[in-house]
């Protein structure tokens, strides 16, 4: 049932996982822009480091074929950095460079841009718009990751549940431990091989390639897979070592806390936490969270588990009331720190996909938290009418009919916990029980009943809204935090502007026609480079023998601001024009094409802040 509501949160509509966790900062050359000359290389400038593929870059000409490029790099050793190799002899046009990188927590990212060498040409190479990643890998993957977070609820919260509240019946609860462990497994395994196509937004079908499953056994998401299994194999020795002894010692529950951080750990180091700001602190409130989570819905479900069949100990639910309060502050505390840190401004609450799932979420664990005040005050009741006599009787429980004897290891290396001294040793199998000296025979008590099942719904509500919650969690960490959101937004809408603004200014003058070709890098106000190509009438390169460019402001009446161009083979320029104030200027270019022929014309130019 937990496992059907979780796959059913999955397929809901705008539940996918987004792909995009790196923002792209720059590209060189600019989106959109014109250069003059044929660049070598294309460089881009993200957000956090990334890691590069095999085919990280396809660079396609004006026409549509791809250019031969080298292989992708990181541009002087930064890892934030992706460049590719251009062939010399590229040509005039438009060019697109469609690229995919794996960001630093191990979500892949990708996108597409393009530039002009000379001039736009009339057509272009498409920029791909649609999806850059298979559906069918992409929904195994992400199922794969939720039934990993489920089974290690299930592992971690059963084995904190059995060790903290000290269950006298532990047979029940064995099916949750194999689920647990066999689970996660799996879930790894999958995810283990599933990652190569989840990078490259290949089918299942290529996780069959072995050069790229050996390329992810040499990243940071590959290790951590790996480390999750080996800390499984290990936990599952420690447990079957342990189910040898009538209690667990401390060395046990010891090696035990060791075992469940590492396995968190294989969760933090390849998640949000790994990126970002304040990673070691991220990380650290990450496997807190993590292992906080696991403590209180897994020792849920063993919980109700228990009370499908009688009523715990009081003791025990009394113990798992104080366990799950403890988890309860933790979960609260890294919450809010890990809600900070992913929002970055409480504006992001509403206006990012992030957020608006961490709303969702937000309710849900109220809801929650509403359930277990019920459940919370219910043992604080119980526990309170209790006589010393009663509370006693809980504590001396003996074993139900048909347990494993004292000592004995039960066939899956469970024990169950024997009897306290003074208790009397169970009876056989089919035997009736002789009433205690000074004590009548009673029927169950209908109260007692009634106050087992208003208590399993209770916990039945928890778990149901527990999965809920877990779907949700699980969404979360496919999904761009609202702080990378707000940077990405704020780098697409600093893209929109013209990184640099290109003008085309025709000419006639004594039978000499052409266009100057003007470039202003980054036509914003400051100093600003400018870049002039003359053109002949058959758009062949053109010799003048001189080129003036000067602006004006008419809403200030500013001007001329002469720029000093100098010749320098082929094309004029000038590193330093200064223009103090956006809006529109008006640049005037005047083409000397003889000793007494000369004409200037006049073209609007935007200049942004």
């Amino acid at each position: 049932m937990l496992l059907g509501t979780f796959l059913l949160l999955l397929l809901l509509p705008g539940a996918n996982p987004a792909s995009a966790h790196a923002a792209l900062r720059a590209t060189d050359p600019a989106d959109g822009s014109v250069v003059p000359a044929a660049p070598r290389s294309v460089t881009l400038t993200f957000t956090e480091s990334v890691g590069l593929l095999d085919d990280s870059f396809r660079v396609l000409d004006p026409t549509g074929h791809r250019v031969p490029t080298g292989d992708a790099e990181h541009a002087g050793g930064h890892a934030d950095t992706a460049r590719i190799s251009l062939p010399a002899g590229l040509g005039r046009g438009t060019f697109t460079v469609a690229w995919r990188v794996v960001s630093a927590d191990s979500h892949p990212v990708s996108g597409a841009f393009t530039f002009s060498v000379g001039a736009p040409s009339a057509t272009a190479a498409p920029v791909p718009t649609g999806p850059t990643e298979d559906p069918l890998t992409a929904f195994l993957y992400g199922t794969a990751r939720g039934a990993a977070y489920l089974a290690a609820a299930l592992l971690i919260g059963t084995t904190a549940f059995v060790a903290v509240c000290r269950p006298t019946r532990v047979r029940p609860l064995r099916g949750l431990l194999r689920a647990g462990g066999w689970g996660l497994a799996g879930a790894t395994v999958l995810l283990l091989v599933l990652r190569a196509p989840y990078e490259t937004g290949d089918g299942p079908s290529a996780a069959l390639d072995l050069d790229a499953l050996g390329r992810t056994l040499t990243g940071r998401p590959g290790w951590a897979l790996l480390a999750r299994l080996a800390l499984l194999a290990a936990s599952a020795l420690l447990l079957t070592h342990a189910a040898r002894r009538a209690r667990p010692s401390r060395t046990h529950l010891s090696l035990g806390a060791v075992l469940a951080v590492g396995l968190a750990l294989t969760w933090a180091a390849a998640e949000h936490a790994s990126a970002g700001i304040q990673v070691p602190l991220a990380m650290t409130s990450a496997v807190v969270h993590l292992l906080a989570m696991a403590a209180w819905l897994g020792g849920l479900t063993a919980l109700l588990v228990l009370l499908r069949r009688d009523t715990p100990p009081l003791a025990t639910v009394t113990r798992f009331s104080r366990l799950a309060m403890l988890s309860v502050t933790a979960l609260a505390v890294t919450g809010l720190y890990q809600s900070w840190r992913g929002l970055g401004t409480l504006s992001a609450l509403t206006d990012t996909s992030y957020g608006r799932l961490l709303l969702a979420k937000l309710a849900a664990v109220t809801v929650l938290l509403t359930a277990a005040d019920w459940s919370r005050r219910w043992v604080a009741e119980r526990a309170g009418a209790a006589t010393p006599a009663e509370r006693k009787e809980e504590l001396r429980m003996p074993q139900p009919v048909g347990a494993t004897r004292t000592g004995t290891p039960a066939p899956d290396g469970l024990t169950e916990r024997p009897p306290e001294a003074g208790a009397a040793r169970p009876p056989e199998a089919g035997t009736p029980r002789p009433p205690e000296a000074g004590t009548a025979r009673t029927e169950p008590s209908s109260d007692g009943d009634a106050h087992r099942r208003a208590l399993r719904r209770s916990v039945l509500v928890e778990v149901l809204v527990a999965a809920v919650v877990l779907a949700l969690t699980t969404v979360l960490t496919g999904t761009l935090p609202g702080r990378a959101e707000a940077e990405a937004q704020a780098t697409r809408q600093a893209a929109a502007l013209p990184a640099t603004s290109v003008v085309m200014a025709p000419f006639s003058v004594a039978g000499h026609r052409g266009t100057v070709q003007v470039t202003l890098d980054p036509a914003r106000t400051g100093d600003n480079a400018v870049e002039a190509v003359v053109y002949g009438a058959d758009g062949g390169l053109a010799a003048v023998p001189e080129l003036r460019i000067a602006f004006t402001f008419p809403a200030q009446d500013i001007g001329p601001l002469n720029a000093d161009l100098t010749d320098r083979g082929g094309y004029w320029a000038t590193n330093a024009v200064n223009l103090p104030l956006a809006g529109t200027w008006t640049m005037k270019v005047t083409v000397r094409v003889s000793d007494v022929d000369q004409v200037t014309v006049q073209k609007p130019v935007r200049v942004a802040r």
